[in-house]
């Protein structure tokens, strides 16, 4: 049975997407359950969301970018479910949608790979000089004389976060040959990688600082002034999870005084950042614009689990609880674990 025809209402069901096109394949998905789709502009503000909810009353959102407040929330009567297109919920009102007894549904593990790639990418161009020695030669030096390089073999990967992306950017930095430790103060480790609930010791040790925590009210400016000064002044701190995870003033401070080597980020406190962020002036520094999960797979899997998740509710059958978000939530209608892998 589709979507329009589970509503029994006369109006057609909606999903209001916030951001950029989803997929073709997401996109015919919601065509085939007569699920039809409002893209809001990228980066609305919550007071344009709200108004584009209410205005086509709409029955779900696929949230991709922007506040998901409590005003966005209420604004619709018909909202019944709200995914994400990935896993993070931080900028999605969990008590305002438990409130109304409609569940927040993370995508599973859709873009992890893609994530744990980058993480590797940016400790690879931040160990090895890359951006540098590249603005070296093509200034007109030429320092193959001078420069002495790091190994990465035997290096000490420190994670921070052992979820699904975390444990997959562990295996790609074992198999580069690095010693890796995690902490995480839930998640169990092996023989290979040991998990840690000691965030000081994990700190201390490592050689790069690879952040793959959540961004919950336990995490916010979890890496501060004074545990940056727990790093090595030869370490780097590369962040592809949330912006503010990390205090970027304090960041800013250690970068400048030499406290850590350099830093890599593909997140920050306010997207877009500020043209005049002082971490532009800081040659230790690699940015890239939230793109950790913007591969093809990524957005492909990303997308499609959220249209699955959508169609599943308007249509009564139900979700994998492994993706709620707001577990207070009473869920009558939360169906069997059918999707594979875990959450970040």
């Amino acid at each position: 049975m589709s979507a329009a025809a589970q509503s029994g209402a006369n109006q057609a069901v909606r999903v209001m997407v916030t951001g950029a096109e989803l997929v073709e394949e997401a996109r015919n998905l919601l065509v085939s359950h007569q699920v039809e789709t409002i893209y809001a502009p990228a980066y609305s503000t919550s007071d344009d969301l709200a108004n584009l909810a209410r205005e086509k009353e709409v029955d779900a959102i696929l949230v991709r970018q922007g506040q998901i407040n409590r005003s966005v929330i209420d604004a619709s009567p018909r909202l019944r479910v709200v995914a994400k297109h990935g896993s993070g919920v931080d900028n999605i009102d969990l008590s305002a949608a438990t409130a109304r007894g409609v569940p927040v549904l993370r995508a599973l593990a859709a873009n992890a790979q893609s994530v744990a790639e980058l993480a590797i990418s940016l400790t690879l161009t931040l160990m090895k000089d890359v951006v540098p020695l590249d603005m070296a030669v093509k200034g007109g030096s030429w320092p193959k004389t001078k420069y002495v390089g790091r190994d990465l073999a035997g290096a000490v990967f420190g994670i921070v976060g052992y979820g699904e992306i975390g444990q997959r950017a562990a295996s790609l930095a074992r198999g580069l040959g690095m010693q890796v430790s995690a902490y995480d103060p839930f998640a169990e480790g092996t023989a290979d990688v040991p998990v840690s609930r000691d965030l000081e010791a994990v700190l201390r040790a490592a050689d790069i600082v690879s952040l793959h925590c959540p961004l919950i009210p336990q995490t916010h400016h979890l890496i501060n002034a004074g545990r940056l000064a727990m790093m090595k002044p030869t370490a780097f701190l590369v962040n592809t999870a949330r912006g503010a995870v990390v205090h970027e003033e304090a960041l800013v401070a250690a970068l400048r005084s030499q406290g850590i080597a350099g830093a890599a980020s593909d997140s920050f406190e306010v997207e877009p950042p500020a043209a005049d962020n002082p971490l532009w002036t800081l040659p230790n520094v690699i940015v890239t614009p939230h793109i950790g999960g913007a591969s093809r797979s990524a957005l492909r899997n990303m997308a499609v689990q959220s249209a699955e998740h959508i169609i599943g509710v308007l249509e009564g059958r139900g979700y994998d609880s492994r993706a709620l978000a707001n577990k207070d939530l009473v869920a009558p209608l939360e169906a069997e674990c059918s999707s594979e892998g875990g959450m970040e």
